[in-house]
């Protein structure tokens, strides 16, 4: 017959607080992991978006000055630039209901999933 080990309250409490401490610096550990995750996806994000601004700006203006050069007049080619984002944000608006922001909703679910299936296939590396 094999002997049976009763352990103490002592050490039962000692393993539940080890097991305890463990679990709070694995939580931490795991809490910093996807902050960091988030702050850098978030600086990338932000650097990409500033970059895409300032190309759209500059082409922008470039498109104005080629259109002012060939029409002999900075008002006409400023001027159809503008009528170009007008007709564009008009676009934009009669289509955002039906197109535009279920776009921006799927992209935003499909790149929340793809970054939780990386976490966890990180988690199961480890």
């Amino acid at each position: 017959m094999e002997e049976k080990k009763e352990k103490n309250f002592e050490e039962i409490f000692s393993e539940a607080r080890t097991y305890l401490d463990t679990r709070v610096e694995y939580t931490r550990l795991f809490l910093v992991k996807r902050a960091s995750k988030m702050f850098a996806d978030l600086v990338t994000n932000a650097v990409v978006i500033i970059c895409f601004t300032l190309a759209f700006l500059l082409g922008t203006i470039t498109l104005a000055l080629f259109l002012a050069e060939v029409l002999g007049s900075y008002a006409a080619g400023f001027g159809i630039v503008a009528l170009l984002y007008l007709l564009f944000a008009i676009v934009v608006y009669l289509a955002k209901d039906k197109f535009i922001e279920k776009a921006i909703v799927n992209f935003t679910i499909r790149k929340y999933f793809k970054k939780l299936e990386e976490d966890e296939d990180d988690e199961q590396k480890l």
